[in-house]
């Protein structure tokens, strides 16, 4: 979608698995509607493949995760697995949550782009996201 010459993109945020805590992955909707991307916000506890059926549905140029539980390992590639059998290749995917540093190469290996721990700076998840999908600053 293109408006006043800039291109637009939509984004989902998603809470997979059984993590009930949202606070975080609402604190990045609202900072991404801020910065002019479309969000789709699916809640919490869904799965693999309810996350890239909204994907699917929604025609997303991303989809991010945010997870707490520590099943990152577990549900970021399973997401990955099932995006890619939707044929949602090109959808770009990363995560944040409490995540450990040593985590993160298996996490880019499995198809996540960008991973964000707790402390991060909102600005540098807009701008990772601008740059990532070619949105005009």
């Amino acid at each position: 979608m293109v408006t006043d010459g800039l291109p637009h993109r939509r984004i989902l945020i998603a809470k997979p698995g059984l993590d009930g805590h949202d606070r975080g992955a609402k604190v990045i909707v609202r900072a991404l509607r801020d910065a002019g991307f479309e969000v789709i916000y699916t809640g919490i506890r869904q799965t693999p493949a309810m996350i890239a059926s909204a994907a699917m549905q929604e025609d997303v140029d991303a989809v991010g995760l945010s997870l707490l539980s520590g099943a990152h390992l577990t549900l970021f590639p399973a997401i990955c697995r099932e995006l890619k059998k939707k044929g949602l290749k090109d959808v770009l995917v990363f995560g944040g949550g409490i995540i450990p540093d040593e985590d993160v190469p298996a996490l880019r290996k499995a198809g996540v782009d960008g991973v964000f721990g707790p402390g991060t700076p909102l600005q540098t998840i807009v701008d990772y996201l601008k740059a990532k999908l070619a949105v005009d600053r």
